[in-house]
């Protein structure tokens, strides 16, 4: 759902494109993911949590946290995946749903059920035989839009997978490579859930007619091309319609100096499909043990309810609390998109590949 930015500077999610490893965390460069002093993290761009967190679970654990930071979530996933023989850490945070069945049927983790898994609410649970992974967090890939823009053009913001095809929103819109980007690739689920197998294809063609605009990942659309965020106004971004996530009018809120008393960007909630993220013990990892206490530590209440304003995520943990920032600005979607992780695992590969066919040729 991922962070997807902090969510909003590297990102849902989320999720810029960078191709090389950067180090970052508490831990002393030199130690590896072999060091048993050394836990190490291998996460998506959007990784963060708060400082004082990170350090109660070392002073409680012993351990010092590595974090290695491997771009896009469907990026660091392929990494893993051929790295897993020789893995680059311990653990891996941020592969979800949509890329879940790649990740277990490669052999990317080893069975461990966390501590708390029990507290997980039972929608999010998967794998329930095998435990190779665990749930972390939850949030909706949506289309965001740009409050301003509509209301100077006296427009009504679209509301439905439906309105994006109608003329007034004619290239409006900029989504990201299914292909390469997991917003990009949730948006694709979204469309295939709502009009079905034979449905989709003819959704998108219609999509392509009425304009819209297609980028590698969540960054360049979020932060160059959507007029709506502080990054795409610096950035002079001409879209007011962008695939993001509903945690983002929030995101603009806590990060803005001065906070507005509004979120200015909205987002369509007939749109929106559910994204859950999951961690698990890497395959092969050379710090199992603390690769385990890692996991105990990603369920507890305390990192759950630290999630949502460092990653603009949604715990999965029960009663964890989640901040007023996101009851004001970015509830949780009622009614999203869902698809189940069998079906995904199907029929993800040969629905890229015909949407790449359609899209971008």
């Amino acid at each position: 759902m991922s962070n997807k930015k902090k969510r909003l500077t590297a990102a849902v999610v989320g999720l810029g494109m960078a191709g090389t490893l950067a180090a970052c965390g508490s831990s002393d460069g030199g130690q590896g993911a072999g060091d048993s002093k050394t836990v190490t993290l291998v996460s998506h761009d959007s990784w963060a949590v708060s400082k004082d967190v990170i350090a109660a679970f070392e002073k409680q654990s012993g351990y010092k946290v590595n974090v290695l930071k491997d771009g896009d979530a469907g990026q660091a996933v392929n990494k893993a995946i051929l790295t897993k023989d020789n893995p680059q850490g311990d653990v891996f945070f941020g592969v979800d749903n949509t890329l879940l069945s790649r990740a277990l049927d490669n052999g990317l983790f080893q069975p461990y059920e966390a501590k708390g898994a029990d507290q997980v609410k039972a929608e999010y649970r998967v794998d329930q035989d095998q435990h190779r992974v665990t749930p972390v967090d939850t949030g909706d890939i949506c289309v965001n839009y740009d409050k301003k823009y509509f209301a100077e053009h006296k427009l009504q913001p679209p509301r439905s997978f439906d309105d994006l095809v109608k003329p007034q929103y004619k290239n409006l819109l900029v989504t990201e490579n299914a292909s390469a980007s997991s917003p990009g690739l949730g948006f694709l689920l979204g469309t295939a859930a709502a009009y079905g197998d034979g449905g989709w294809q003819g959704y998108w063609k219609k999509l392509k007619a009425n304009g819209v605009k297609v980028v590698d990942g969540w960054e360049q659309a979020y932060n160059e091309e959507f007029s709506g965020s502080a990054g795409g106004k610096k950035a002079k971004g001409d879209r007011p319609l962008v695939v993001s996530y509903a945690s983002s009018p929030p995101a603009e809120v806590v990060f803005a100096d001065p906070k507005p008393s509004t979120a200015p960007t909205g987002v369509a909630e007939g749109t929106c499909f559910r994204q859950v993220e999951y961690a698990g013990l890497l395959s092969n990892a050379g710090n199992t043990k603390g690769g385990k206490a890692f996991l105990d530590f990603l369920l507890s209440k305390r990192f759950q309810e630290d999630m949502p304003l460092n990653m603009f995520v949604y715990p999965v943990r029960e009663g964890a609390q989640v901040p007023p920032e996101f009851v004001k600005y970015g509830p949780q979607t009622k009614d999203p998109e869902t698809m189940d992780p069998a079906k995904i695992a199907d029929h993800r590969d040969q629905w890229v590949k015909s949407w790449t066919s359609l899209v971008l040729k």
